[in-house]
């Protein structure tokens, strides 16, 4: 690769890298600011209250969303098709985000409870800060959905997820199919959150079952995890160049691992494989000469969506089962190539089944629409 391609290349990860650090400041607004991410779900209209079941054809229902999430407009567009679906079955949001910090999560959750909402919705956080509140609230009988969160017990609790073992191994099919059986390979993940501890149980056993040489382990979580991964990443790449292929089962990760591949100029040697998917992801995915060459990933918008579906199918007494999850699909960079795809509004064109407009539905309760 020219040197100029490579300049091109480090410039538009690097754009990525400014905007994910302008979209992690905390507008005070709870994460639910005007401004909606491009490929959002939204275009929904507010369904009459009169057309809608019990407990929504009255007041609006209250619903508390309790959030932990991150940089990267994943978790913006997340709660952007949560706020959609909410809207168009006559609940009210009211919305926090700890942002990283575990402390604030407990107490935001806390007076979530005090607030008696007619629901609570827990999005992402650490079991040990919030388990024992979830337990309080479903004992004063208040409804509680939790999404990507570990819990020990899950005693009246309904449980929402990722499908996270599908999603690491359509991924690492693709890197086993393409580096082949005994490759030299890098991981780039961190402990303790629900989705990435269910990833790295799969990672393991793919190295055991195909006998990839893990020659290196690194990684972080914090509010500015792309940018913190990128000299971790970087040393380990001084320490082990020859690696072949670099797993990182999140995308503010991959995008960190991505960028230091390039600072290292290995991205004709290293293949970089991720989970998720953004608009942002998606530039640096199609980008010349990028070594990010597949993902596994949701729609979050539809995810967001289908966690509030889930919500009303219980509070209206229709909910099958305490556990619901979100099927996902590989995606390379070769398929967003071919089909000139630059956003998720025409991914999910390309692909539909990440509209998740099958999950968590009844005749009067229909997903969001693009």
């Amino acid at each position: 690769m020219s040197a100029r391609r490579r300049v091109l290349l480090f410039a538009a990860v690097t754009s990525t890298a400014l905007a994910m650090a302008a979209c992690s400041q905390d507008s005070g607004d709870g994460g639910t600011g005007d401004t909606t991410p491009a490929g959002a779900n939204t275009t929904a209209p507010e369904q009459p209250a009169a057309d809608l079941p019990a407990p929504f054809d009255a007041d609006p229902v209250q619903v508390a969303l309790v959030r932990q999430s991150g940089a990267g407009d994943y978790f913006e567009a997340w709660g952007a098709g949560a706020q959609a679906q909410a809207e168009a079955l006559n609940i009210e949001l009211t919305v926090t985000d700890a942002r990283n910090d575990n402390a604030r999560h407990s107490t935001d959750l806390e007076q979530a409870i005090a607030g008696r909402p007619d629901a609570i919705i827990v999005d992402h956080g650490q079991t040990d800060a919030v388990e024992p509140l979830i337990h309080e609230a479903a004992d004063a009988g208040i409804p509680v959905v939790i999404y990507d969160l570990a819990l020990n017990d899950t005693t009246g609790v309904v449980v929402t997820s990722q499908s996270d073992a599908s999603m690491a191994e359509g991924v690492l099919d693709q890197l086993i199919t393409d580096v082949g059986e005994g490759a030299q390979v890098g991981y780039v993940s961190a402990e303790g959150f629900a989705p990435l501890d269910r990833r790295a149980v799969v990672w393991q056993q793919y190295v055991t079952d195909h006998g990839l040489d893990q020659v290196f382990s690194t990684g972080t979580v914090t509010e500015s995890t792309l940018s913190d991964n990128i000299p971790l990443v970087d040393a380990a790449l001084r320490a082990d160049p020859d690696v072949q292929a670099i797993f990182a089962p999140y995308d503010e990760i991959t995008k960190g691992a991505t960028q230091a591949v390039i600072q290292n100029g290995l991205q004709d040697s290293v293949k970089v494989y991720g989970i998720d998917i953004s608009n942002a992801d998606i530039e640096v995915m199609t980008a010349e000469g990028s070594p990010w060459v597949a993902t596994s990933a949701t729609d979050p918008a539809a995810v967001g969506a289908a966690v509030v579906r889930t919500l009303a199918l219980e509070l209206a007494g229709e909910l099958d089962s305490n556990a619901v999850e979100f099927p996902a699909v590989t995606i390379t960079q070769d398929f967003l190539r071919e089909n000139s795809i630059t956003n998720v509004a025409q991914l999910r064109d390309a692909e539909p089944t990440l509209l998740l407009d099958d999950v968590s539905v009844s005749d009067w309760l229909v997903a969001v629409s693009s």
